[in-house]
């Protein structure tokens, strides 16, 4: 019997995959799912508490594995969330929906008035505000998406037009669980560094290694940040060892670069999020990276493989790209300017961990695991557009006799 078969069968895989990629696994919506993790419990908490330094809760209502990150990024915030207001406003529902009981009922009305009530904003919520019952729907969407409340009348999207709109709400049974029950007094605690010092305390042993196996599972990229980054170095020397261990436990392959290291896999799965997806803008980009890769000799690379440009020279470099490529693109990105696919490209690569965006400078740096991603069309397209392009030529100089 391989090694393989004797650690995790491809089952154990896919639910190991199940509970890194999902908030939880829910009994009721998802029971396949559920049954697939209860069965492997023992196999799959040994696995993550030794390799991670995580948590698996299988209760008899749900799974979760509590996914918590070595260094909290802006990237892995709650994507439908737009301001700061947001998130205030969730933890205030969160206050509401701990108050109530399972499977009581209650109003829109009365939550939103509690809401202004727990509000901590330097200036009052006004429902009457349309920005503010925005951003309201926005969180109670999420909160309906997590099944922490559910509908029992009415229609949410109406409040967004009206703040005289009414809608009937119920508590589930998940609201007790979404929040990690934590054994410290949160209040002795002055900064999230801190906060997150203390949860390592908790796991003394093989700290290098659980801090290695969480940002590698849980980041797009895993960079060099200096030449006495431990992390990176053990990464390194440790790559075949890694690469192993991933392979035989998770779809996916490891690879190392002199200022990168990811988590690739072979072959596109739905449940992942991947890069490139199946999104026009990933293409725009990938050609874009592509360009820059050729005109490297005129960029400036600073150390530890990172390209840092003002936004009019990628807006530049993009126009490029467009006269170039995009004939294969998707109609919307073909038709808009090289400044509205340059706004995309910088949103892309920020949101998959490839580069950061400076406001006030307009300076955007491209980081080194967005050179390892360029793109080009397959040979067959080539063939067949030039193919195209021989005839139009051919049409066109008939045109003239």
């Amino acid at each position: 019997m391989s090694e393989r078969e004797e650690l995790f069968d491809e089952t154990t895989v896919e639910a190991l995959g199940l509970l890194f990629e999902r908030f939880w696994i829910l009994r009721d919506e998802e029971p396949e799912a559920y049954k697939l993790i209860r069965e492997r419990e023992q196999k799959l908490k040994r696995y993550v508490q030794e390799k991670f330094g995580l948590e698996l809760t299988v209760h008899q209502h749900f799974a979760k594995l509590e996914k918590i990150p070595v260094e909290p990024q802006r990237w892995m915030g709650i994507s439908e969330f737009q301001e700061p207001m947001d998130y205030a406003i969730f933890c205030c529902v969160l206050a509401y929906t701990e108050q109530k009981a399972i499977d009581e009922q209650f109003l829109l009305s009365d939550i939103a008035e509690r809401i202004q009530e727990f509000y901590p904003g330097e200036y009052p919520l006004n429902w009457t505000n349309y920005q503010h019952r925005r951003a309201l729907v926005r969180v109670l969407n999420k909160v309906l998406e997590l099944r922490l409340i559910r509908t029992v009348d009415g229609n949410l999207e109406h409040f967004q037009m009206n703040e005289e709109e009414e809608v009937l709400y119920e508590i589930t049974i998940y609201s007790r669980y979404f929040m990690r029950s934590y054994p410290d007094d949160l209040f002795q605690f002055n900064t999230i560094e801190e906060l997150l010092d203390q949860e390592w305390k908790r796991h003394p042993d093989d700290q290098r290694r659980k801090r290695v196996y969480r940002k590698l599972m849980m980041m797009p990229f895993v960079y060099r940040q200096g030449e006495d980054d431990q992390d990176f170095a053990y990464i390194r020397n440790f790559r075949n060892r890694l690469r192993d261990d991933f392979e035989q436990h998770t779809p996916f392959r490891l690879e190392v670069f002199k200022n990168a290291a990811m988590l690739a896999i072979p072959e596109q799965k739905q449940r992942y999020t991947l890069f490139p997806n199946k999104k026009g803008i990933a293409d725009a980009a990938l050609h874009t990276m592509a360009v820059i890769r050729e005109r490297q000799e005129n960029l400036s690379i600073f150390e530890f493989g990172t390209i840092r440009m003002p936004r009019a020279q990628l807006d530049a470099i993009v126009r490029e790209t467009k006269e170039q490529y995009d004939h294969g693109w998707a109609k919307t990105h073909r038709d808009e300017t090289a400044e509205e696919t340059s706004i995309q490209i910088i949103d892309l690569w920020k949101e998959m961990n490839m580069a950061e965006w400076d406001e006030e400078t307009r300076i955007v740096t491209i980081l080194p695991g967005a050179a390892r991603m360029i793109g080009d069309y397959p040979m067959d397209y080539k063939k067949r557009r030039e193919k195209e392009n021989e005839g139009k030529v051919e049409a066109e100089s008939g045109r003239h006799f």
